[in-house]
């Protein structure tokens, strides 16, 4: 038992796959080809086997070609000699290790707001909420361990690497 789809069902469901692929990105030209393309895929797929929801199963084509054009229009350049190179991990690892030992040796009250900060997506109005204390207080904390924390690494209050280094 076949589905069947009516020539004006068919018009109609073109205009659709035409709309939904230029949503999707098509040009104008491109998504007529691929509303028809969708169209004899789906007709393809009635022939083999019973498609209870065609206009359902057409969008699934529909958005599956979407993604295969997509995959397909990524471009790739060849890498040159230059490019293969990673540049190292070594002192970026050194920098981070010696940032944590500088974080441990602020006083406990600004080391606390720290590692809450660097824990995750958190702000200061959360941390004084999750500490019970008042916003001033976590910003005054936050504010002197950044200060300290500058001064350990060698930057200056513009951001800078001071001329000591």
């Amino acid at each position: 038992m076949h589905s069947e789809i009516k020539t004006p069902e068919i018009e109609a469901l073109l205009l659709r796959l035409r709309r939904r692929a230029q949503r999707l990105g098509a040009t104008r030209g491109d998504a007529e080809d691929m509303a028809q393309e969708t169209v004899l895929r789906l007709f393809q797929r009635m022939k083999q086997k019973e498609v209870e929801a065609p206009a359902h199963y057409a969008m699934t084509i529909l958005h599956n070609l979407a993604r295969a054009r997509w995959r397909t229009a990524i471009d790739l350049a060849p890498l040159e000699d230059d490019d293969i190179s990673t540049q190292p991990v070594a002192t970026s690892r050194l920098a981070i290790a010696d940032l944590q030992r500088a974080i441990r040796a602020l006083p406990d009250d600004q080391a606390q707001v720290m590692h809450m900060i660097l824990q995750g997506e958190v702000s200061p109005t959360e941390i004084a909420a999750q500490l019970d204390l008042p916003l001033g207080t976590v910003m005054s904390r936050l504010a002197r361990a950044r200060v300290k924390l500058r001064a350990h690494i060698g930057l200056g209050s513009d951001g800078r690497v001071s001329e000591l280094l």
